[in-house]
């Protein structure tokens, strides 16, 4: 069983002892080079916090069962389905299973609210754009009378690319492309639903010093994805310059629920567009997928072994 513990509890390492490690990923240039390498990093230590989390619950739970967890697990629910119920648990075992059930419940519970509002406010931002904007034939776009420079993407299964009017003043007919591939790649990509995770994450654990800095690190990541796609459409210099124009005092800030194409470390993005060393990926993919493997090989074993244990021996 302290084998079982040991792959539980090593996924948890960088959430409990990730305050630094999370500050350093999050500055490290390779991740300019390879967003969605880091992005995938990101989200494993994310995802296998959470199942570690509840994984070293279920094993610490089940203990007295049986010298394995599986065989643990499939005791308890034999129990269960006899009408035993947690017969053989201490308190301390009751403890445990009650931590994991209840963390289960509590990020469940702030993944749904966090995705009704953020639902709901992306509905209300297409209706206020449906109002109040007109849309361009021309550009696939919405464009708000407005003489501020905003380019953002309002997410959904029918999403909106809004522009303003004093962005299609601004910016020349190549610029202006450039900038509508960036916001159309937040759409095809659904960067918002990446995003959400996150976003509960935060909310469920707002003092874990990971959770805050993968909440400011992942929005980035995902302007660099976009960056990347419409770099290739339109090149580099076009959408740097773009993003240089368009990154001014006079432009407000995107509502909430949009993803806007300037307000996110404008000049990491501008640098990272400008600098040719930063396109070679090296060996840093596959070092992060890797870990992003490892990371998530432990709470995925504790939580399918049990599976498996009871397709062998139905309970």
């Amino acid at each position: 069983m302290i084998l079982w513990l040991i792959v539980a509890g090593i996924s948890l390492t960088p959430v409990v002892f990730g305050g630094p490690v999370a500050g350093r990923l999050a500055a490290a240039r390779w991740t300019r080079r390879c967003p969605r390498a880091a992005l995938v990093l990101w989200q494993a230590i994310g995802l296998s916090g959470g199942l570690g989390a509840v994984g070293v619950g279920l094993v610490a739970a089940v203990a007295p069962l049986a010298a394995l967890f599986p065989h643990g697990m499939h005791t308890l629910l034999q129990q269960i389905a006899a009408g035993h119920g947690l017969s053989g648990l201490g308190p301390a075992h009751v403890a445990a299973l009650g931590w994991s059930i209840g963390l289960i419940v509590w990020l469940s519970v702030h993944t749904i609210r966090i995705t009704v509002k953020t639902v709901a406010e992306q509905r209300r931002q297409r209706l206020l754009v449906d109002v109040v904007a007109d849309h361009s034939s021309l550009h696939d776009a919405y464009v708000l009378p407005s003489g501020e420079r905003v380019a953002y993407c309002v997410p959904g299964r029918r999403a909106r690319i809004v522009l303003s009017q004093g962005t299609l003043d601004l910016l020349g007919p190549r610029e202006l492309q450039a900038v509508l591939g960036h916001e159309r790649a937040h759409a095809r990509g659904r960067h918002d639903l990446v995003l959400l995770p996150f976003m509960a994450l935060e909310r469920a654990f707002p003092r874990l010093p990971v959770a805050r800095t993968a909440r400011g690190v992942v929005p980035v990541l995902l302007e660099m994805l976009a960056d990347d796609q419409a770099r290739r459409a339109h090149g580099e210099l076009t959408l740097a310059r773009a993003l240089v124009r368009m990154a001014t005092p006079a432009a407000g800030p995107a509502e909430a629920g949009t993803l806007a194409l300037a307000d996110k470390a404008v000049v990491h993005r501008v640098e990272r567009l400008l600098d040719q060393r930063d396109r070679r990926p090296g060996w840093a993919p596959a070092a992060a997928y890797s870990t992003a493997s490892l990371l998530l090989s432990g709470p995925l074993a504790v939580l399918v072994a049990p599976l498996l244990c009871i397709t062998v021996w139905p309970v």
